[in-house]
């Protein structure tokens, strides 16, 4: 199997028009279950020129490239500073991973500066993301059969769940099975299944595997009634200055 950190992606970096805050690897090799085919998924924050932002082009706010590096294939997607900052204050845990990923390719002083701020934007809402996530991926399951949806649909709701009693962002499946005790037995041999491959059928009871998942939702639901987090972020006017003074000391040329 790949690991992803042992590809060199500093020239990825490099490459990119403008300077770039923070670059993480997401996906499943953050999820703790990469199969021997996953995608390297890179995510991180652009830093657009202000002149961009105030003039009549529409601003490439979003950058999306997928392209094959060393026969793996590296799908990467930054978001200009003020977006991504805009997402992370609409309660989206998604960002939040990227952010907070211990899986760096490249790191600055901002980045480690917006990290700082991330647990002042978590809110008990933000249980609301992981329940539609886990929605959509198990419709998907449903639909195709396939593991590697099952598992996120598993993830996402032990990573709500873990938010909720300890305002921690934990993305990582294998440690969550060690941090959320209503995680189910079996997934260990799943995660060992989705190894093998990315789009590998699920050899599991479905009627089993859903009434987990119906009970991890309720689970999710009493955390959520309970959590010591706030209703709303009180962290806006401290983004509003942080992402101004970035974009006034982002180099010119």
């Amino acid at each position: 199997m790949i690991d992803a950190l042992d590809i060199d992606l500093t020239p990825v970096v490099a490459e990119q028009p403008d300077p770039v805050l923070f670059a993480t690897v997401s996906g499943a090799h953050l999820y703790g279950f990469p199969s021997r085919d996953s995608d390297v998924d890179l995510r991180g924050v652009h830093l657009l020129p202000a002149a961009d932002l105030v003039g009549l082009r529409e601003p490439e706010e979003t950058r999306s490239r997928v392209w094959d590096r060393d026969g793996v294939e590296m799908d990467l997607v930054t978001h200009d500073l003020r977006k991504f900052v805009r997402l992370m204050l609409r309660r989206n845990g998604y960002v939040l991973e990227q952010l907070l990923s211990p899986l760096v390719v490249h790191t600055t002083e901002a980045h480690q500066e917006l990290a700082a701020l991330a647990p002042r934007v978590l809110t008990s809402h933000h249980a609301h993301h992981y329940r539609g996530f886990a929605v959509t991926q198990w419709r998907l399951f449903e639909k195709t059969g396939e593991l590697k949806p099952l598992l996120y649909t598993f993830r996402v709701l032990l990573t709500g769940i873990r938010l909720m009693r300890g305002g921690e962002v934990q993305a990582h499946l294998p440690t969550l099975l060690g941090e959320v005790g209503e995680a189910p037995a079996y997934l260990p041999e799943l995660i060992a299944a989705k190894a093998e491959h990315e789009h590998g059928a699920a050899d599991v009871d479905h009627a089993r595997v859903q009434a987990d998942i119906e009970r991890l939702h309720v689970v999710l639901d009493e955390e959520q009634a309970t959590s010591a987090l706030p209703d709303a972020p009180g962290v806006h006017d401290a983004l509003h200055d942080f992402v101004v003074r970035i974009r006034l000391d982002r180099p010119e040329g």
